[in-house]
This record gives C-alpha cells, structure tokens and sequence, in this order.
C-alpha cells in the first residue's frame, strides 16, 4: 500500500495523474504501444491551426479504425499522452497518460484534449521535445512492446537540444520516431525565413527508429486525413527495420 502510494505521489508531481487510470499506471500495466502525441504550438501555428490539429487528433482517437487496431494487439490496450511543445522550455502536457483500451476510454482522453486551454509558445525545439518524452516514457508506469515518439510541426529546429544528439539517443533505446509535417505558407515571426521542404527535413533529420516513417499534410486543412492514417500505422505496426528511420513505409 505505501508503494503505490508513493507511485502515485510521483506521477501526480510530474503532472501526469489522471485520477481515473492512476491505478493502473502504477502497476507498470503491460501495453502494446506507448504513444507520445507531441503537437507544435510555436509561433508559426497561429489559434485556428492548433485547433485544426488537435480536432485532427481527437476525431482519429474516436474513430472506430483507431479504436479497432487499439483492441486488435495482443493486449488489446496502449498508453498515451499528448503534449503540445515549441521551445526548449515549453513541452505543455494536455492530456496526461491514459489506457485506452475501449471507445469509451478513447473519448474520454480525446474530451481532454479538445477541452484543454489553448497557450502557444515562441521558438522550434524539437530535440527538446524528443528529450522530454524519453523522461515521460520513464515514468508513465506502463510497459510497452513499443515507444513511439509521434511529432507533428510546420518548421525546422531553430532552438534548443540538439535534434541530431536527442533522435541518436531515442534510436539507441529502440524508440521510433515518426513525422506529421505541415505544409504551410504561414510564416514564424521569431524564425528567420528560410527555404525548407518541410517533409524532406523530418524525413532525413527528425524520424528515427525502427521502422521510422514520414506521412505528410499538405496542409491543416488536410491534417485529419493524414493523422488518422498515421496513427492507424503506429498502432498497428509491429514489423522491425533499420536503426535510423528510412521513412519509405507510407
């Protein structure tokens, strides 16, 4: 009884307690993926494109294929958390780790997500990011056959931990990486303007893994289609590649 006291003690510190799976989390529940949703919210994604991407997210979490090839695993439950990052400071957890294993659990970590308060924050970290969500698979008190990292943003790194040093070290542990990138014209006040082909740069500079892959969205308009097909394949997937992602599933 005093260790799950403490357990739960800790995860609540971390922010990370969800009265509702708490419980479980610290049984070190086994799951078949533990999934970091980690969103952009810097500067360059302005209000009405942040809420097109977590409506983008939220109306794939309540989707019946989601939900499916949640149930379809050997465990039949992942764990999940969403967090919305920009700068090396900023890694915004929204909606803390939860089991989904049932529609219902579904719609009620994606009500947290469309319900949260929307803080944006200035410069590009992805690295910092990545960084982040090593320590939050550390502590979620879930056991996983996978860790997958899922990073959607519209810009290249521009501050913060070095990406190369972090996505190295998420390799080395086996965690995949893979890449939601926006295509956009909207252009990051804080971010000289510079010419990147926004997908070749997460498919060569961000992804990482085993299996690692890239899918993506012309635009935000276009970023529900392209989550919900992404997070299908991060479900789903279980098939091993290469060390360093080669992005050329999809």
């Amino acid at each position: 009884m005093k260790r799950f006291y403490f357990l739960t003690l800790a995860t609540c510190l971390y922010g990370l307690c969800a009265p509702a799976y708490a419980k479980d989390l610290a049984k070190n529940l086994e799951v078949d993926l533990e999934l970091v949703l980690a969103v952009d919210i810097s500067y360059s994604v302005d209000e009405d494109e942040a809420r097109k991407q977590r409506d983008g997210y939220v109306a794939a979490l309540q989707s019946k294929e989601v939900v499916d090839a949640i149930r379809s695993g050997p465990h039949g439950r992942i764990a999940v958390i969403y967090v919305e990052w920009a700068d090396s400071a900023m890694q915004r957890i929204v909606a803390p780790w939860t089991i989904i294993a049932s529609k219902a659990d579904a719609n009620a970590f994606a009500k947290q997500v469309h319900d949260a308060p929307f803080v944006q924050g200035h410069y590009t970290a992805i690295g910092s990011m990545v960084e982040r969500a090593m320590v939050l698979f550390d502590i979620n008190h879930a056991d996983g056959l996978r860790q997958v990292i899922d990073i959607s943003g519209d810009g290249p790194q521009n501050q913060g931990t070095s990406l190369e040093t972090a996505r190295q070290r998420a390799a080395e542990r086996d965690i995949v990486i893979n890449g939601l990138p926006i295509i956009s014209e909207t252009q990051d006040p804080w971010r000289p303007r510079v010419k990147v082909k926004i997908d070749n740069y997460y498919r060569n500079q961000v992804i990482a893994g085993p299996g690692a892959f890239v899918i993506p969205a012309r635009d935000f308009d276009d970023f529900k289609k392209a989550v919900l097909r992404k997070m299908i394949l991060e479900i789903a997937d279980n098939t091993p590649h290469s060390a360093i992602g080669n992005g050329m599933r999809p």
